[in-house]
């Protein structure tokens, strides 16, 4: 055996010879046999950590790449809508000469000769143009969202819900009542969450679980600290809620969704058309603890549906 491969010291070797002059080589070669393995199989373990951590951040770039495809397909379509329900620009056509008509002249005076108002130049005439179609524009809502004059449908589809999970929770600096939670949404990096807890769930058994997140409203500050989610929770009361729990299968990133209620989620909730707002009272906890949109479920699909942890019969916040 090669000294550079031997993990076993030559002078216990020796050692153990000296002992035990029959058996003290054999010994010798068990442990050094024994060291090898112990050796190998480290190497093994960490060949299997690396091999996990490469499929977790594997994971991760599809789901970036999906999300991007999903942005791509939005702007698309988008564009589509916009060219097919736009009008097209108004032509100028030119106006017809008149003659000006000139008042009888005098006797002995020259008449005057009827004259056609000066051609316009190509720049007088682009510029008429551009301000003919401003003014068509103005006061016209976008075609991006709403084509031929319809409304914006106001549902559920509208809100990006993601399955999360709480990574740590911690009191707010300078707001008793309030947590901060570091929350992992299957994106490149954790977002941070400010939340406002009953006393019925401790924070620290909070840390780990997994939980429901509105994620596409706006980040805000909440008493200094920013928000860039809204945590689902289930109330009973102002003092006792607990938040929304998905099913025990599900994986950060993972997408609730109703069955009624197809379609995209708007990239970011617009404040000014208060969508979170009109919808809010139609989410509640129904008497089998489901989490329901005017009765239809919320589910993460192929994995289950998101419920109450202990609540029943009670409003979602």
């Amino acid at each position: 055996m090669d000294n550079s491969d031997n993990p076993f010291h030559p002078s216990l070797t020796a050692a153990l010879i000296k002992l035990d002059p029959e058996d003290g080589e054999q010994i010798a070669e068990y442990f050094k046999t024994q060291a090898l393995l112990m050796r190998e199989k480290a190497l093994l373990q960490a060949s299997v950590r690396d091999q996990k951590k490469l499929l977790v951040e594997n994971g991760k770039l599809k789901k970036d790449i999906e999300q991007l495809r999903v942005q791509l397909q939005e702007k698309q379509r988008r564009r589509t809508a916009k060219a097919l329900f736009s009008p097209p620009p108004p032509t100028l056509s030119p106006a017809p000469a008149t003659p000006v008509i000139q008042p009888p002249s005098p006797a002995g005076a020259t008449a005057a000769v009827p004259t056609n108002p000066p051609p316009l130049s190509s720049n007088d005439r682009g510029e008429r143009q551009s301000r003919r179609r401003r003014g068509e524009r103005k006061g016209r809502p976008s075609s991006d969202f709403l084509p031929l004059g319809a409304e914006p449908r106001v549902d559920v589809s509208r809100l990006d819900l993601r399955v999360g999970r709480i990574l740590n929770v911690r009191c707010h600096p300078l707001a008793e009542g309030l947590s901060v939670q570091e929350v992992d949404l299957g994106e490149s990096a954790p977002r941070r969450v400010v939340s406002k807890l009953g006393g019925k769930t401790p924070p620290e058994e909070l840390q780990g679980g997994l939980a429901v997140l509105l994620c596409n409203v706006k980040a805000r500050k909440v008493r200094g600290v920013v928000s860039q989610a809204r945590l689902l929770c289930c109330s009973a009361s102002d003092d006792c809620t607990e938040p929304l729990a998905p099913p025990t299968s599900s994986t950060p990133g993972d997408r609730v969704t109703f069955h009624n209620y197809p379609g995209d989620p708007d990239r970011e909730l617009q404040s000014k058309q208060k969508v979170w707002e009109l919808l809010q009272p139609d989410l509640q906890v129904d008497g089998r603890g489901v989490a329901t949109y005017k009765g239809c479920r919320f589910e993460v699909k192929g994995k289950g549906l998101c419920r109450a942890p202990s609540f029943t019969n009670c409003t979602i916040r």
